[in-house]
């Protein structure tokens, strides 16, 4: 069955080299038992060693049924060692830190038997050195003759070929050690039995075949096999494989004996998560404050359209044909940044009609801004006022609906009286401290006062002058005329404050600047037909005026220069020169954008039409605020994280080397190199689980204090939200930076030899 032919092994140190074995050569038959004696460094131990597979020789060769094992690889030797070899040693080694039933099992676990069957076979093999009922202790729980027992359960129960015994008995009492010998004898009545042991009494006693070795040659053999005569029945040999299961039931329970450091190491590893769950948890919870407001808020600012359109990212990084610091004797222009900001808008009817079409659904409303001036008379007690500053006046936004006033009452508060019910009733809108323009109040007769009283406000009458009336000619330019009093008489068209507004608190973001007189889309198209054959307007167009209203100084009749409005154009124009679209909610402003975006499809830049989104500026802004601000504090915590994972690869190594007998353990029942980083790999990737879920459950019960306090600072409720997906996220990330610290300890540990291992305490 096994044939040594002319082995030999050397060992070199530093200092020199020895010859453990020089040219051995042995058969051995299929049942008997067999003692090798010899003095202390003859070669025996190195020889059981390399019969087993732990160590492997430098020539000649081992030959298994008629299979020669020159060209085993590694995975071979373990395969060969988990199939044909049970080991049984002087010093017990088994696993302390599981029970005696696992033990045994282990064997039959890295050959794949089902869980049913090893249980089934471990017990049975238990029972057979009467220890079955000690199944569930562990090793430290027995005698050193029952420990010896369970190893030779564990070397029995995967039925080898082979029983290798290095001194048995040799931590043994005389009573025990016959217990021990009696069942190995038993044991070598079906198998073959090699064992070492310096005790020749023992050997004569119960082996049927001594050998002797002496300065790594073999001496004398007390049986040898005269001729080869026995039928080779062919080597097969089935691989051995740990599964991650397997590695992380061994390491939960060596990390079981280990709880204290086992713990404190995942906290030290969670601090960084910590941090960083607790900075995800705040932007997140910002985030949604933010979105919620945009939603709820920013959502229903206006999507802007004006004549003059500032395009924010024109001012990006350049992109120009010309070479930089180039030497040429030139200079070119350069357009200023206001006009690489300016898109010219072409606002056409096609647009215009374009726009009307948008589904009403979708928006809450829209105003039409026109080029035009609101020329009134105010009647203050008698006392006639101009007013006829066209800036000071703005066209209320409003639905074509029933209700039409849906998209004021959505952000405005009416704190006296009420809305307009038609063209003659003007609203008189103020800031959020119940400002309004100072010229206002002047030219409603109530210039100089620190206070006007709601009511006093809404009981001035004016009247609406036509710009023929209103203006008198000087020249190229129209200043307004003097005889108030009669014009007021003579207007037909009487007009009222009926109402005061306020932008409401939560949406003083888009209105609380808001204030000034606003009247409606009606009293618009009525004073375009006042206007639109006005001499005035005549005038203009002839003379191609540009578009403007301003201010001059005028010589007044005591000489003195007294101030004047004056128009080059009065509003006759009904191409609006902005457009505010009012969404109803955040989808429907995205669909509105797209629809605008359809306008532009096909054609050139000059003829696109650009609008600005007001809420996307906003909450771009902030997010890429909160972004960067998240982003740098996680970079500072996760410092930890890497100091962290650096820890765990020195937990690990240490691990490794308290670990390093039971390496030489599992590579004796087989076990491979990759089984022993998969042992290791699995104790990382508990360390780092445990430091990643406790991490992200300490920083879920912090969130509770913090909320509290940020709401007692700022009135903002549950600002802190740990996402779920980010708590996923950073319980992987913790997982491999474990596995990522321990990669390095693991590989360490899966060279280590399993001879020299197998020799720690």
């Amino acid at each position: 069955m096994l044939e040594i032919k002319n082995i030999k092994k050397e060992y070199e140190t530093k200092y020199f080299k020895q010859k453990a074995l020089n040219g051995v050569s042995l058969s051995f038959r299929t049942n008997e038992f067999v003692a090798v004696l010899g003095p202390s460094g003859s070669g025996k131990t190195t020889l059981l060693n390399i019969i087993g597979g732990l160590d492997q020789f430098d020539e000649g060769d081992i030959v298994i049924n008629g299979k020669s094992t020159k060209k085993f690889k590694n995975r071979d030797w373990d395969a060969y060692r988990n199939n044909c070899i049970g080991f049984v040693f002087q010093s017990y080694n088994l696993i302390t830190h599981i029970s005696v039933l696992a033990n045994i099992e282990m064997g039959m676990t890295l050959s794949g038997v089902k869980s049913n069957i090893r249980r089934e076979k471990a017990l049975a093999a238990l029972d057979k050195v009467g220890l079955k009922e000690h199944a569930f202790k562990t090793p430290n729980q027995l005698s050193g003759g029952q420990m010896q027992r369970v190893a030779i359960a564990r070397a029995l129960v995967n039925d080898p070929d082979i029983i290798l015994a290095d001194e048995p008995t040799g931590a043994l009492d005389s009573k025990t050690s016959v217990e021990i010998m009696n069942l190995i004898t038993e044991i070598a009545q079906d198998k073959l039995v090699i064992m070492v042991t310096h005790n020749r009494d023992l050997a004569e006693e119960y082996a049927n075949r001594v050998i002797e070795l002496k300065d790594g040659k073999m001496e004398k053999d007390s049986n040898p096999i005269k001729a080869h005569s026995e039928k080779e029945n062919g080597f097969n040999i089935k691989k051995t494989a740990m599964g991650f299961f397997t590695a992380l039931k061994l390491s939960a329970n060596n990390i079981r004996t280990k709880k204290w450091r086992t713990g404190i190491t995942a906290f030290a590893s969670s601090i960084g998560i910590i941090g960083i769950a607790l900075i995800l948890a705040l932007s997140n919870g910002l985030q949604m404050q933010i979105d919620d407001f945009e939603r709820g808020t920013l959502s229903q600012m206006p999507i802007m359209i004006s004549t003059n359109a500032m395009q924010f990212d024109a001012l990006g990084p350049e992109e120009s044909d010309l070479e930089q610091f180039s030497d040429a004797t030139h200079v070119y222009p350069l357009p200023s940044i206001i006009e690489q900001m300016t898109h010219r808008n072409n606002i056409t009817s096609e647009f215009i009609d374009y726009v009307n079409n948008i589904d009403q659904e979708l928006i809450a409303g829209m105003s039409f801004m026109r080029a035009t001036n609101l020329n009134v008379i105010a009647n203050r007690d008698g006392v006639y006022l101009p007013l006829g500053l066209g800036h000071e006046f703005m066209i209320m936004p409003e639905k074509r609906d029933d209700n039409r006033w849906e998209l004021v009452n959505n952000f405005y508060d009416v704190i006296e009286g009420r809305l307009p019910e038609n063209k003659n009733e003007l609203i008189l809108m103020v800031d959020s401290r119940n400002r309004v323009n100072e010229s206002i109040l002047e030219a409603l007769g109530f210039g100089g006062a620190e206070q006007v009283n709601f009511a006093d406000l809404l009981d001035v009458e004016m009247r609406l002058v036509a710009n023929d009336d209103f203006f008198q000619s000087m020249g190229i330019v129209y200043i307004p005329s003097t005889d108030f009093g009669r014009m007021y008489d003579e207007s037909e068209v009487s007009l009222r404050i009926v109402g005061i507004i306020r932008g409401k608190e939560e949406h003083q973001l888009i209105v609380g600047g808001d204030a000034g007189m606003a009247f409606t889309e009606e009293l618009m198209q009525h004073i375009y037909e006042m206007n639109r054959d006005s001499r005035i307007v005549r005038a203009q167009r002839e003379a191609n005026h540009n578009i403007m209203t301003g201010e001059m100084f005028a010589p007044g009749e005591d000489g003195e220069r007294t101030k004047a409005q004056v128009l080059t154009f009065l509003g006759a124009d009904l191409t609006p020169s902005l457009i505010q679209i009012f969404p109803r909610d955040f989808n429907s402003k995205e669909l509105v954008l797209e629809y605008l975006d359809a306008f532009n499809e096909g054609r050139s830049e000059e003829d696109q039409i650009i609008y600005t989104d007001m809420a996307a500026l906003i909450s771009g802004l902030t997010g890429s605020l909160m972004n960067g601000v998240t982003f740098v504090l996680i970079g500072f915590s996760a410092i930890s994280l890497v100091v962290s994972s650096i820890m765990i690869g020195i937990i690990t190594y240490i691990s490794v080397l308290e670990r390093t007998k039971e390496i030489g353990i599992l590579r004796a029942l087989g076990a491979r190199k990759k089984d022993i980083t998969r042992v290791f790999n699995a104790e990382t990737f508990i360390i780092g689980l445990t430091s990643g879920m406790l991490g992200i459950t300490i920083a879920y019960f912090l969130t509770f204090p913090i909320n509290r306090l940020i709401y007692g600072w700022t009135d903002l409720a549950n600002v802190a939200r740990l996402n779920p997906l980010h708590a996923l996220m950073l319980i992987i990330v913790s997982l491999t930076l474990t596995l990522l610290g321990g990669f390095i300890p693991s590989k360490i540990a899966s060279k280590k030899d399993p001879v020299e291992a197998l020799r720690t305490e």
